[in-house]
């Protein structure tokens, strides 16, 4: 997961960025998020934004594949759901004999900030893909067609 979260957002409230995040999973993705909580050892990068007092939190969840199934069967159905995310994204662990399809590709598309970077990392951290495969996945660039 990694939404921004202004700072001032837990600063007013004497609560962790944390506590917001997991204001706004619930708000986003509804009942599914009950079931598990977003914890300070899921944190793993803070980055300063570009506009004043803003600063953005990264975590990464793990979550079990019925959690996850809760969640995407959930979230269409959630009060805040489709008004401040366009939806859900699997990321492809994966790369095809071609080098080029799953993630390579994936990581192709335009990210915010540094999304990119922190999907890296988690995905390294966290030991979700081999890390030869995810640097190789990393430092390809796709050409256009002809």
């Amino acid at each position: 997961w990694a939404p921004g979260l202004p700072r001032r957002l837990g600063e007013q409230a004497g609560r962790q960025p944390g506590d917001g995040l997991n204001r706004e999973l619930s708000e986003e993705l509804g009942e599914a998020a009950a079931a598990f909580r977003v914890e300070r050892t899921d944190y793993r990068s803070s980055h300063v934004g570009s506009g004043p007092h803003v600063v953005a939190h990264f975590y990464a969840k793990l979550l079990t594949l019925e959690q996850l199934t809760a969640v995407e069967i959930g979230a269409p159905r959630a009060k805040d759901h489709g008004l401040e995310v366009l939806g859900l994204v699997r990321v492809p662990l994966y790369t095809l004999r071609d080098g080029v399809g799953g993630l390579p590709a994936f990581l192709e598309n335009s990210f915010i900030g540094t999304a990119r970077e922190q999907l890296l990392e988690a995905l390294k951290d966290l030991g979700l893909v081999e890390s030869g495969s995810l640097s190789k996945a990393a430092g390809r660039r796709i050409s256009a067609p002809p």
